[in-house]
Parts: C-alpha cells; structure tokens; sequence
C-alpha cells in the first residue's frame, strides 16, 4: 500500500494513505543497518512509502520500502557536524521566513539556506516576518536585502502574521504545491501556519528577552494539508544551518549571482579569494555582486573541510 510519511518523531512515522487513511508506522528493520543510507535519519517527511498494516494492531504498519526521491534537503545532523540530516524530501519550494527584528534573522543563516537550497535544485521564497515592529533603520535594511534577493530571481514578502498582512498573497504562492517552511525559532513561522491553517493552532512562544533569541516551539517535522490546495512541511526552528555535501569547488554555483562571472576567472579551480584574473571579485569591486553575499560566500568556504570529500 503506497503512503506518505506526514511526521517523523525518530522511531515511529505518521503515514497517510493514497485513500487518505492516517496510521502510525515504524521502519522495518533493514533500513536501519543499509550501508547505503548515509544519513542519520533514514526515512523524511515527504518520502513515499510502501507500508503493510500490521494484523492484531489497529491504526499501525510496518514501512517495507521506499521510493526514489525527487529531491530532498538536507542540514548538519545534531549528532556531528560531519553526518547529515535530511529535513524534507519531494518538495516543489521551500519558505525561510526571517526576521529583521525580534529576532534579527543574519544574512549569513539567509545565505547558507539558499546555497543549500539551490543544490537540490529547491527554488526559495524569503518571507520577512514581524514588518509591525520594524522601525525606519528596519525597513531600509529589508529593502535593501529585498533588491538583493530579487535581483537574483528569489521571491520576496514582507508579512505581519500577527495581523494577518501578507498571508494572502504567501497562500497564491503555497497552492497545489508541496512547500518547506524553515526558519530561526521566534520568526512568526508557526503564527504564519496558523494563519494559512485556520484551526490548526500550532504553539506560538514569545522572543526570549534575555537573549533576544527564539524558543523552539516545533520538535519535529511534520506535513500539513493546505486548506486551499497543496502541503506545507513545518520544521523544528533552527539556529545554524550546516552545510554538507558541498565541496569548495562547488560552493560559488550556489551563489546564483555569480554564476555568469565563473567561467571568466582565470583559473578554472578559482576560490574566488586571492587568485589573479577573478572575475567574482572584479564584479564585486564593481559593485555587481553584492559586498555582504561575497562575505557570506567567504565565510561559509572557511567552514568546508575538504577532507569531508577524500
């Protein structure tokens, strides 16, 4: 019986049928010792599945097999930098709501989703959330980092969750779609759900003062069915985004608005840091990538051990 997986708590799975029947699922036990399944979770929300409803046990099954994935997204596991945690799988689009205030989203958290994102081949929507509290310096910095990230072709909103602004035009862009929604704790994301989701009535958390960081209010990943068409996959707030599977030769792909300048550098191995005849940093210095994303860019191939890709 084919189903997918709506929510993953670790060992059991919430499936639903092609029928729209709901049952809790374990793994069955290859899947825990496959050599070829690299990562730390084996199975994602999102996966398609083949399940066998277990006799003696109403509401439960046994999942048998999974299917090829369209695409998937993945982060830095909890359990080591060096393994990997996929975060969702077959998705149309993915939404990072950030924040330019309470809490103040970095561009450099911004940048290391979209890289991610773009190699899965994942297309972005940023949502800038909380635009009620933003002040004169906050809304000069949102239109700025909104003609950065349109110029590059993403998708920009400006929302207040809280008073329902921008929802309607968020639900356009969510519809028939299956969509990741991610995102620092204390964003709005899971006042945005409720918002497109009327009754759901997920947790909501207030900012920690102290800190000025978000307090997790989601613990796992889970799916939900959109009332206007489609399914939105919600996802434990994160804190840092760690980049995997991205060796330093790859990473300037990923930054989209450097793509045309790539095959112009001198050297084909160029880094883009030091190297004579790069023609990333010309555009830079000429104003035609944006200063803040090359730091980000520089920032983040500091980060990549090369040793991770032998």
């Amino acid at each position: 019986m084919q189903a997918t997986i709506y929510k993953s708590t670790g060992s059991w799975y919430t499936v639903k049928t092609d029928d729209g029947d709901l049952y809790q699922a374990r793994i069955k036990g290859v899947f825990k010792i496959d050599e070829r399944i690299t990562s730390t979770n084996p199975i994602a929300v999102g996966d398609h599945v083949e399940i066998q409803l277990e006799s003696g046990e109403e509401g439960t099954a046994v999942i048998t097999g999974i299917s090829d994935r369209k695409n998937y997204i993945v982060r830095s596991s909890p359990q080591g930098k060096h393994k990997k945690h996929i975060v969702a799988a077959n998705l149309d689009q993915a939404v990072l709501v950030a924040t330019v205030r309470e809490p103040r989203t970095s561009q450099g958290f911004i940048d290391r989703f979209l890289v991610t994102a773009a190699a899965y081949h994942i297309p972005v929507i940023l949502v800038f959330n909380k635009m009620d509290v933003y002040r004169p310096k906050e809304m000069e910095q949102f239109e700025h980092w909104q003609a950065v990230y349109e110029d590059m072709g993403y998708t920009v909103l400006l929302t207040a969750a809280a008073e329902g602004k921008g929802i309607g035009e968020l639900e356009e862009l969510l519809k028939d779609k299956t969509t990741l929604i991610s995102g620092h704790s204390g964003v709005g994301k899971s006042t945005i759900i409720n918002g497109l989701i009327p009754g759901l009535q997920l947790k909501t958390k207030q900012v920690s003062g102290w800190s000025g960081k978000g307090l997790h209010t989601t613990t796992f990943a889970e799916m939900f069915d959109l009332p206007f068409g489609g399914r939105l996959i919600d996802t434990p707030g994160v804190r840092e985004f760690g980049i995997v599977d991205i060796p330093k030769t790859e990473l300037s792909h990923y930054f989209l608005e450097m793509q045309p300048y790539i095959q112009q550098c001198q050297f084909n191995n160029c880094q883009h840091l030091d190297e004579p005849g790069c023609a990333v940093k010309a555009a830079v210095e000429a104003g035609d990538i944006d200063l803040d994303r090359y730091v980000s860019y520089a920032t983040i191939l500091a980060t990549i051990n090369e040793n991770d890709y032998d």
